[in-house]
């Protein structure tokens, strides 16, 4: 995501950093490559005047109080993040609990935009941490909908109260207010009320959506909006705001948004923070939406934040706890350890996402991590899990027979199984010299990463001594 603006901020950063002293006229100049990167970026027009207008009036201002030598352009630099968090929505917005359970969230938006998988999403988020969500299917317009948050809703084991079958047929509002009570009933503490959209904004959409706003009374209306569609997700947002009302946004397929104009642009012009972010089609590519970690992720500052909690997630902390005292005691790190963190990486996501959160992932790595192979850790797991655990735990069994079966049983080449083993046993000696004390002259290729470039040694030749007796001893240090 924001491939493209982050780009072109990091180009006009790196133009202001060689410049040496910042002049007023520098200032101006950037302050103009950061608005066309906007504008192209399919930033609101007015959001990007705003801008533009606060950054330069902060900037000209701090700078005769910048002291000779002081970093300018890092200066200004932290002004436009600080900026850019602002318009993001300043700090993130959790859901408000009601004081007497349940929890009312009503989802609305277009037809397309992702609501119903969202509504899975959503539930799965608060689900993991100890609440009991029920889904309502109250969107009876669309076919199969209801029929699609049941798939949902089952993949993220919620229960989903459905006592229509929709395709048409049925009050949704009605559904809604039974929904409500149902939940009440079986004393769950929350519910997601999944409505119908529209392929476009009418005056029947809006209707609906008001008259089961004022049936249910939610705490927290929700509008999901498709992050692709540009300059008509504040066009639809601010129809949505003025017809129905709505506390915050959720915004889907924010993976494919390369020009990010609808983060940037909702915020600002609805007045409504930005709560929740999608990331992708799989269930738990959902977080809350942090305005400075996004802020810090367009600057090309990576997001480590986020990624240390999706580590923290998928590491099992008593996996962990054990390799570290593995490692402390001095045990070989096994393939069977190796096999446990290839698993706990899958459960992270897509590498690619990954990687593009560490700083710098949008720029220098950026071919890197576009010509990263997904499928060469699953060939690696399907690899070490054709070992027997005897063969995991010792390598050494790995005759060449035993090679041949595993490349047989995985589907791979005895070349890959050999390649795998090479760069497994350069892995363990080089954590055995890390244990020790030592640092390694070079890194081995990572399983299944890009292998780093390897670094010769000096070869030792044997240094001839001098027939000179003078000159021998101070060879010698003496």
């Amino acid at each position: 995501m924001f491939e493209s603006l982050t780009s072109r901020f990091s180009g006009a950063f790196s133009s202001l950093r060689s410049r040496g002293k910042i002049s007023s006229s520098d200032i101006e100049t950037t302050c103009e490559e950061i608005r066309q990167a906007l504008l192209e970026s399919d930033v609101a027009l007015s959001v990007v005047d705003d801008f533009i207008a606060d950054i330069r009036q902060k900037s000209l201002g701090a700078l005769p109080t910048m002291q000779s030598g002081s970093n300018q352009a890092n200066a200004i630099f932290e002004i436009v993040n600080s900026s850019l968090i602002e318009i993001l929505g300043g700090q993130a917005r959790r859901v408000r609990f009601a004081k007497n359970p349940p929890t009312v969230i009503m989802l609305a938006g277009l037809q397309g935009a992702g609501k119903t998988t969202l509504a899975g999403k959503l539930a799965k988020f608060y689900a993991d941490q100890g609440n009991t969500p029920l889904l309502v299917a109250s969107d009876l317009q669309r076919p199969n909908a209801v029929t699609q948050l049941q798939v949902v809703g089952e993949s993220v084991n919620v229960p989903v109260f459905a006592p229509e079958l929709g395709n048409g047929q049925g009050d949704p509002v009605k559904v809604a207010k039974a929904g409500i009570e149902f939940a009440k009933s079986k004393q769950y503490n929350m519910v997601i009320v999944d409505t119908a959209g529209r392929l476009g904004v009418d005056a029947e959409l809006m209707k609906q959506a008001s008259d089961i706003r004022d049936a249910v009374k939610p705490d927290e209306i929700l509008f999901v909006v498709d992050a692709m569609m540009g300059q008509d997700a504040v066009r639809t947002s601010q129809a949505f705001l003025d017809g129905v009302g709505f506390d915050g946004v959720v915004l889907t397929k924010l993976d494919g948004d390369a020009r990010g104009g609808a983060a940037l642009s909702i915020a600002s012009m609805t007045k409504r923070p930005i709560m929740f972010a999608s990331t992708g089609e799989k269930l738990h590519e959902f977080d809350i939406f942090y305005p400075e970690r996004m802020a810090s992720r367009i600057l090309g500052l990576g997001d480590v934040a986020t990624l240390a909690e999706q580590a923290k997630k998928a590491f099992d902390t008593d996996t962990s706890a054990k390799l570290e005292a593995k490692f402390a005691s001095g045990e070989d790190f096994t393939l069977e350890d190796f096999l446990e963190q290839l698993q706990a990486m899958s459960k992270m996501g897509n590498m690619s996402k990954i990687l593009g959160m560490l700083p710098g992932g949008a720029g220098q790595m950026k071919k890197q991590i576009e010509n990263f192979d997904e499928g060469e850790i699953v060939r690696t797991k399907a690899i070490v899990q054709s070992m027997t655990p005897a063969e995991r735990r010792e390598p050494k069994l790995l005759n060449g027979s035993r090679r041949a079966r595993i490349a047989l049983g995985s589907g791979r080449k005895v070349s890959d199984v050999n390649n795998l083993v090479d760069r497994f046993s350069a892995a363990q000696k080089m954590m055995k010299q890390v244990r020790n004390g030592g640092m390694p002259a070079g890194m081995p290729p990572g399983m299944g990463m890009p292998a780093m470039p390897k670094v010769s040694k000096p070869i030792n030749k044997k240094k001839s001594k001098s027939g000179n007796p003078a000159k021998r001893a101070l060879e010698q240090g003496q």
